[in-house]
Protein backbone atom coordinates (compact mmCIF):
# COMPACT_ATOMS: atom_id res chain seq x y z
CA UNK A 1 0.00 0.00 0.00
CA UNK A 2 1.17 3.52 -1.62
CA UNK A 3 -0.14 6.01 1.27
CA UNK A 4 0.83 9.80 0.03
CA UNK A 5 0.41 12.78 2.10
CA UNK A 6 -1.33 14.51 -0.87
CA UNK A 7 -1.81 12.26 -3.97
CA UNK A 8 -1.52 14.59 -6.87
CA UNK A 9 -1.10 11.72 -9.45
CA UNK A 10 -4.64 10.25 -8.46
CA UNK A 11 -6.03 13.60 -8.63
CA UNK A 12 -5.05 14.10 -12.16
CA UNK A 13 -6.46 11.12 -13.82
CA UNK A 14 -9.67 11.88 -12.79
CA UNK A 15 -9.39 15.17 -14.80
CA UNK A 16 -7.12 13.83 -16.89
CA UNK A 17 -9.17 13.85 -20.15
CA UNK A 18 -10.43 17.89 -19.66
CA UNK A 19 -6.80 19.21 -18.53
CA UNK A 20 -5.19 17.66 -21.82
CA UNK A 21 -7.48 19.15 -23.65
CA UNK A 22 -7.11 22.34 -22.21
CA UNK A 23 -3.58 21.71 -22.13
CA UNK A 24 -3.52 21.12 -26.22
CA UNK A 25 -5.69 24.00 -26.59
CA UNK A 26 -2.79 26.26 -25.16
CA UNK A 27 0.16 24.54 -26.99
CA UNK A 28 -1.73 24.83 -29.90
CA UNK A 29 -2.60 28.19 -29.45
CA UNK A 30 1.02 29.57 -28.29
CA UNK A 31 -0.32 32.12 -26.29
CA UNK A 32 1.62 31.28 -23.29
CA UNK A 33 1.50 34.74 -21.58
CA UNK A 34 -1.58 36.44 -20.77
CA UNK A 35 -4.08 34.22 -23.28
CA UNK A 36 -7.59 34.08 -22.93
CA UNK A 37 -7.58 31.31 -20.51
CA UNK A 38 -6.05 33.89 -17.47
CA UNK A 39 -9.09 36.54 -18.09
CA UNK A 40 -11.59 33.04 -17.83
CA UNK A 41 -9.96 32.07 -15.01
CA UNK A 42 -9.72 35.07 -12.84
CA UNK A 43 -13.06 35.73 -14.16
CA UNK A 44 -14.42 32.24 -12.71
CA UNK A 45 -12.63 32.64 -9.36
CA UNK A 46 -13.69 35.92 -8.61
CA UNK A 47 -17.79 34.51 -9.07
CA UNK A 48 -16.20 31.73 -6.66
CA UNK A 49 -15.12 33.52 -3.90
CA UNK A 50 -17.97 36.34 -4.46
CA UNK A 51 -15.52 39.21 -4.90
CA UNK A 52 -15.75 41.58 -8.01
CA UNK A 53 -11.91 41.57 -8.84
CA UNK A 54 -8.96 38.78 -9.34
CA UNK A 55 -5.85 39.18 -10.21
CA UNK A 56 -3.74 36.31 -11.14
CA UNK A 57 -0.19 36.83 -10.41
CA UNK A 58 2.89 34.13 -10.07
CA UNK A 59 2.26 32.87 -6.86
CA UNK A 60 1.32 32.65 -3.20
CA UNK A 61 4.40 34.79 -2.14
CA UNK A 62 4.18 37.47 -4.59
CA UNK A 63 0.65 38.03 -4.19
CA UNK A 64 1.22 39.08 -0.20
CA UNK A 65 4.06 41.20 -1.32
CA UNK A 66 2.00 42.93 -4.49
CA UNK A 67 -0.95 43.44 -1.80
CA UNK A 68 1.33 44.90 0.47
CA UNK A 69 2.88 47.47 -2.34
CA UNK A 70 -0.12 48.51 -3.22
CA UNK A 71 -1.14 49.78 0.22
CA UNK A 72 1.51 52.86 -0.17
CA UNK A 73 3.00 51.85 3.35
CA UNK A 74 6.03 53.55 4.37
CA UNK A 75 9.72 52.33 5.33
CA UNK A 76 9.07 50.82 8.92
CA UNK A 77 5.30 50.80 9.04
CA UNK A 78 3.97 47.85 10.95
CA UNK A 79 2.46 44.55 9.87
CA UNK A 80 0.37 42.21 12.55
CA UNK A 81 1.30 38.74 11.68
CA UNK A 82 0.94 35.33 13.05
CA UNK A 83 3.85 33.60 14.85
CA UNK A 84 2.44 30.55 13.99
CA UNK A 85 3.05 30.23 10.42
CA UNK A 86 4.38 29.78 6.90
CA UNK A 87 7.24 32.18 6.55
CA UNK A 88 5.33 34.38 3.55
CA UNK A 89 3.88 37.32 4.98
CA UNK A 90 6.77 37.70 7.43
CA UNK A 91 9.05 37.57 4.67
CA UNK A 92 6.77 39.79 2.57
CA UNK A 93 7.09 42.33 4.56
CA UNK A 94 10.75 42.36 5.56
CA UNK A 95 11.56 42.55 1.54
CA UNK A 96 9.57 45.62 1.49
CA UNK A 97 11.42 46.90 5.06
CA UNK A 98 8.22 47.36 6.17
CA UNK A 99 7.90 46.18 10.41
CA UNK A 100 6.54 42.67 11.17
CA UNK A 101 4.90 42.92 14.25
CA UNK A 102 4.67 39.20 15.11
CA UNK A 103 1.24 37.82 17.21
CA UNK A 104 0.29 35.02 19.22
CA UNK A 105 -2.27 32.04 17.97
CA UNK A 106 -5.16 30.69 19.32
CA UNK A 107 -4.56 27.02 20.31
CA UNK A 108 -7.83 25.71 19.57
CA UNK A 109 -7.91 26.75 15.83
CA UNK A 110 -4.76 27.64 15.07
CA UNK A 111 -5.73 31.22 13.97
CA UNK A 112 -4.36 34.64 14.99
CA UNK A 113 -6.04 35.01 18.53
CA UNK A 114 -8.24 38.52 17.83
CA UNK A 115 -8.00 39.00 21.79
CA UNK A 116 -4.27 39.73 21.35
CA UNK A 117 -3.99 42.22 18.48
CA UNK A 118 -5.49 45.60 20.47
CA UNK A 119 -2.04 45.74 23.11
CA UNK A 120 -0.15 45.46 19.55
CA UNK A 121 -1.68 48.53 17.72
CA UNK A 122 0.37 51.72 17.44
CA UNK A 123 0.22 55.01 15.51
CA UNK A 124 2.42 52.91 13.26
CA UNK A 125 0.53 49.82 12.74
CA UNK A 126 -1.05 50.11 9.24
CA UNK A 127 -2.31 46.42 8.97
CA UNK A 128 -3.16 43.08 9.97
CA UNK A 129 -2.29 39.86 7.84
CA UNK A 130 -4.74 37.18 9.13
CA UNK A 131 -3.31 33.40 7.96
CA UNK A 132 -6.20 31.18 7.33
CA UNK A 133 -4.33 28.47 8.40
CA UNK A 134 -4.97 24.73 7.59
CA UNK A 135 -8.46 24.87 6.11
CA UNK A 136 -10.18 27.10 8.10
CA UNK A 137 -10.89 31.42 8.11
CA UNK A 138 -10.00 33.41 11.27
CA UNK A 139 -12.03 34.99 13.47
CA UNK A 140 -12.70 37.98 10.66
CA UNK A 141 -15.98 39.27 12.66
CA UNK A 142 -13.17 40.52 15.58
CA UNK A 143 -10.54 41.83 13.70
CA UNK A 144 -12.84 43.67 10.97
CA UNK A 145 -14.14 45.68 14.02
CA UNK A 146 -10.78 46.38 15.54
CA UNK A 147 -9.88 47.14 11.94
CA UNK A 148 -12.74 49.61 11.24
CA UNK A 149 -12.02 51.61 14.38
CA UNK A 150 -8.42 52.39 13.64
CA UNK A 151 -8.24 52.70 9.94
CA UNK A 152 -5.86 49.04 9.64
CA UNK A 153 -6.10 47.86 6.46
CA UNK A 154 -6.93 43.68 6.39
CA UNK A 155 -4.97 41.89 3.60
CA UNK A 156 -6.10 37.91 3.85
CA UNK A 157 -3.84 35.16 3.41
CA UNK A 158 -6.17 32.87 1.66
CA UNK A 159 -3.98 29.99 0.58
CA UNK A 160 -4.67 27.32 2.91
CA UNK A 161 -8.29 28.11 2.88
CA UNK A 162 -9.71 28.79 -0.36
CA UNK A 163 -13.47 27.43 -0.48
CA UNK A 164 -14.19 27.45 3.78
CA UNK A 165 -17.03 29.89 4.76
CA UNK A 166 -17.30 31.54 8.31
CA UNK A 167 -20.34 34.28 9.47
CA UNK A 168 -19.74 37.77 9.48
CA UNK A 169 -22.74 40.44 10.63
CA UNK A 170 -25.21 37.24 10.60
CA UNK A 171 -24.12 36.42 6.91
CA UNK A 172 -22.51 33.66 5.57
CA UNK A 173 -19.45 34.82 3.40
CA UNK A 174 -16.32 33.73 1.82
CA UNK A 175 -12.97 33.16 3.37
CA UNK A 176 -11.02 35.92 1.05
CA UNK A 177 -13.79 38.46 0.65
CA UNK A 178 -13.87 40.65 3.71
CA UNK A 179 -10.56 42.17 3.71
CA UNK A 180 -9.07 44.89 2.17
CA UNK A 181 -7.03 42.73 -0.02
CA UNK A 182 -6.95 38.88 -0.14
CA UNK A 183 -4.12 36.47 -1.15
CA UNK A 184 -4.28 33.08 -2.54
CA UNK A 185 -1.84 30.36 -3.56
CA UNK A 186 -1.81 28.24 -6.15
CA UNK A 187 0.70 25.49 -5.50
CA UNK A 188 0.18 22.33 -6.67
CA UNK A 189 -0.75 20.59 -2.70
CA UNK A 190 -3.34 23.63 -2.25
CA UNK A 191 -6.85 22.52 -2.45
CA UNK A 192 -6.79 24.10 -5.57
CA UNK A 193 -3.91 23.32 -6.99
CA UNK A 194 -2.10 24.18 -10.23
CA UNK A 195 1.27 22.22 -12.40
CA UNK A 196 3.38 24.79 -11.03
CA UNK A 197 3.22 28.29 -9.35
CA UNK A 198 0.49 30.58 -9.53
CA UNK A 199 -1.29 32.77 -7.06
CA UNK A 200 -3.88 35.53 -7.25
CA UNK A 201 -5.01 38.70 -5.41
CA UNK A 202 -8.55 39.91 -4.47
CA UNK A 203 -10.36 43.13 -3.66
CA UNK A 204 -13.78 44.59 -4.29
CA UNK A 205 -12.38 48.09 -4.55
CA UNK A 206 -11.84 49.00 -8.47
CA UNK A 207 -9.32 51.34 -7.58
CA UNK A 208 -7.35 49.15 -5.62
CA UNK A 209 -7.76 46.55 -8.35
CA UNK A 210 -6.30 48.74 -10.88
CA UNK A 211 -3.42 49.53 -8.78
CA UNK A 212 -2.44 46.20 -8.26
CA UNK A 213 -2.55 45.16 -12.17
CA UNK A 214 -0.34 47.36 -12.84
CA UNK A 215 2.12 46.68 -9.96
CA UNK A 216 2.32 42.59 -11.16
CA UNK A 217 2.68 44.27 -14.83
CA UNK A 218 5.97 46.04 -13.95
CA UNK A 219 4.20 49.54 -12.59
CA UNK A 220 2.55 50.12 -16.19
CA UNK A 221 -1.54 50.15 -17.41
CA UNK A 222 -0.05 50.79 -20.97
CA UNK A 223 2.97 49.18 -22.75
CA UNK A 224 6.33 51.18 -21.51
CA UNK A 225 4.48 53.63 -19.73
CA UNK A 226 5.83 52.62 -16.31
CA UNK A 227 3.55 55.31 -13.89
CA UNK A 228 4.56 52.88 -10.45
CA UNK A 229 7.23 50.94 -8.93
CA UNK A 230 6.13 47.02 -9.91
CA UNK A 231 7.40 43.64 -10.55
CA UNK A 232 6.95 40.47 -12.87
CA UNK A 233 4.28 38.30 -11.26
CA UNK A 234 1.76 36.77 -14.03
CA UNK A 235 0.06 33.84 -14.07
CA UNK A 236 0.82 31.38 -17.14
CA UNK A 237 -2.32 30.58 -19.92
CA UNK A 238 -0.89 26.92 -19.06
CA UNK A 239 -1.60 27.08 -15.40
CA UNK A 240 -4.79 29.20 -16.15
CA UNK A 241 -6.03 26.50 -18.27
CA UNK A 242 -5.72 23.71 -15.40
CA UNK A 243 -7.27 25.77 -12.83
CA UNK A 244 -10.45 26.36 -14.20
CA UNK A 245 -10.78 22.40 -14.90
CA UNK A 246 -9.88 21.82 -10.89
CA UNK A 247 -11.86 24.74 -9.94
CA UNK A 248 -15.47 23.22 -11.59
CA UNK A 249 -14.86 20.34 -8.94
CA UNK A 250 -13.56 21.98 -6.01
CA UNK A 251 -16.57 22.35 -4.62
CA UNK A 252 -17.12 18.08 -4.93
CA UNK A 253 -13.37 17.53 -3.59
CA UNK A 254 -13.73 19.85 -0.62
CA UNK A 255 -16.62 17.63 0.66
CA UNK A 256 -14.52 14.61 -0.35
CA UNK A 257 -11.81 16.20 2.05
CA UNK A 258 -14.60 17.17 5.07
CA UNK A 259 -15.39 13.10 4.68
CA UNK A 260 -12.32 11.69 5.37
CA UNK A 261 -11.33 14.70 8.33
CA UNK A 262 -15.19 13.39 9.72
CA UNK A 263 -13.69 9.41 9.78
CA UNK A 264 -10.19 10.43 11.47
CA UNK A 265 -11.78 12.24 14.24
CA UNK A 266 -14.43 9.55 15.11
CA UNK A 267 -11.68 7.07 14.93
CA UNK A 268 -8.94 9.22 17.16
CA UNK A 269 -11.86 10.85 19.44
CA UNK A 270 -11.17 8.30 22.41
CA UNK A 271 -7.41 8.78 22.13
CA UNK A 272 -6.57 10.94 25.08
CA UNK A 273 -3.53 12.23 23.69
CA UNK A 274 -5.07 13.16 20.83
CA UNK A 275 -6.76 17.19 19.99
CA UNK A 276 -8.60 16.79 17.15
CA UNK A 277 -9.41 19.66 14.75
CA UNK A 278 -11.55 21.92 16.42
CA UNK A 279 -14.05 23.71 13.63
CA UNK A 280 -14.92 27.50 14.80
CA UNK A 281 -18.50 28.21 15.46
CA UNK A 282 -19.78 29.35 11.84
CA UNK A 283 -17.41 28.28 9.97
CA UNK A 284 -16.82 25.74 7.47
CA UNK A 285 -13.13 24.01 7.07
CA UNK A 286 -12.01 22.45 3.45
CA UNK A 287 -9.10 20.56 5.50
CA UNK A 288 -6.27 21.87 3.55
CA UNK A 289 -4.59 20.13 6.35
CA UNK A 290 -6.06 17.76 9.00
CA UNK A 291 -3.91 18.53 11.50
CA UNK A 292 -3.66 16.74 15.08
CA UNK A 293 -2.35 18.00 18.45
CA UNK A 294 -0.19 15.52 19.68
CA UNK A 295 0.15 15.90 23.88
CA UNK A 296 2.75 13.26 24.26
CA UNK A 297 5.59 11.64 22.09
CA UNK A 298 4.62 13.45 19.22
CA UNK A 299 7.71 12.40 17.46
CA UNK A 300 8.01 9.05 18.65
CA UNK A 301 4.38 8.50 16.35
CA UNK A 302 5.72 10.49 13.63
CA UNK A 303 8.50 8.42 13.37
CA UNK A 304 6.49 4.72 13.88
CA UNK A 305 3.82 6.16 11.09
CA UNK A 306 7.30 6.60 8.64
CA UNK A 307 8.14 3.27 9.44
CA UNK A 308 4.50 1.66 8.70
CA UNK A 309 4.58 3.54 5.35
CA UNK A 310 2.82 6.78 6.61
CA UNK A 311 3.78 10.05 5.51
CA UNK A 312 3.12 12.84 8.09
CA UNK A 313 4.43 16.29 8.30
CA UNK A 314 4.89 19.09 10.76
CA UNK A 315 3.74 22.22 9.99
CA UNK A 316 5.63 24.19 11.76
CA UNK A 317 8.14 22.92 13.70
CA UNK A 318 9.89 26.34 14.24
CA UNK A 319 7.56 29.05 15.08
CA UNK A 320 8.78 32.55 12.69
CA UNK A 321 9.92 34.29 16.17
CA UNK A 322 12.92 31.69 16.49
CA UNK A 323 13.81 31.41 12.77
CA UNK A 324 17.71 32.84 12.28
CA UNK A 325 16.53 34.97 9.84
CA UNK A 326 14.20 37.26 11.49
CA UNK A 327 16.35 37.17 14.94
CA UNK A 328 17.04 41.10 13.97
CA UNK A 329 13.33 41.77 15.30
CA UNK A 330 13.92 40.77 18.92
CA UNK A 331 11.86 38.10 19.88
CA UNK A 332 12.98 35.61 22.04
CA UNK A 333 12.01 31.77 23.54
CA UNK A 334 8.84 32.22 25.29
CA UNK A 335 7.80 35.08 24.01
CA UNK A 336 4.55 33.48 22.08
CA UNK A 337 4.10 30.37 23.83
CA UNK A 338 0.99 29.04 21.90
CA UNK A 339 2.97 29.38 18.82
CA UNK A 340 5.42 27.10 20.93
CA UNK A 341 3.42 24.82 21.96
CA UNK A 342 1.85 24.15 18.43
CA UNK A 343 5.13 23.63 17.04
CA UNK A 344 5.76 21.21 19.24
CA UNK A 345 2.41 19.06 19.49
CA UNK A 346 0.97 19.81 15.90
CA UNK A 347 1.00 16.58 13.31
CA UNK A 348 -0.55 16.58 9.81
CA UNK A 349 -1.99 13.37 8.65
CA UNK A 350 -2.25 12.04 4.90
CA UNK A 351 -5.24 14.20 3.30
CA UNK A 352 -6.46 14.46 -0.11
CA UNK A 353 -9.91 13.87 -2.08
CA UNK A 354 -8.75 9.95 -3.81
CA UNK A 355 -8.03 8.35 0.00
CA UNK A 356 -10.05 5.07 0.06
CA UNK A 357 -11.43 3.20 2.68
CA UNK A 358 -8.31 0.91 2.71
CA UNK A 359 -5.98 3.63 3.03
CA UNK A 360 -8.35 5.33 5.70
CA UNK A 361 -8.67 2.27 8.17
CA UNK A 362 -5.12 1.58 7.54
CA UNK A 363 -4.16 5.20 9.07
CA UNK A 364 -6.10 4.93 11.65
CA UNK A 365 -5.65 1.43 12.80
CA UNK A 366 -1.82 2.07 12.77
CA UNK A 367 -2.07 5.46 14.95
CA UNK A 368 -4.18 3.68 17.43
CA UNK A 369 -2.13 0.63 17.96
CA UNK A 370 0.83 3.43 19.13
CA UNK A 371 -1.30 4.66 21.87
CA UNK A 372 -2.73 1.34 22.66
CA UNK A 373 1.08 -0.41 23.20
Amino acid sequence: MQIKLVDLEKQYFRYKTEIDNELGRVISSTHFIQGPQVRSFESELSKFINIPFCISCGNGTDALQIALMACDLQENAEIIIPAFSYVAPLEAAALLKLKPVLIDSDPTSFNIDPLKIPPLITAQTKAVIPVHLFGQACDMESIKKLTEKTGIKIIEDNAQSLGSEHILKQQKVNAGSVGDISTTSFFPSKVLGCFGDGGAIFTSDNTLAQKIKMIANHGQAQKYQHEIVGVNSRLDTIQAAVLSVKLKYLVEDISKRQKVAEFYNEKFAVIEEIVTPVISSGNSHVFHQYTLRIKKKRNDLKKFLEENGIPSMIYYPVPLHLQKAYEYLGYKKGDFPVAELLAEEVLSLPMHPDLNPEELSYIANKLLAFFKA
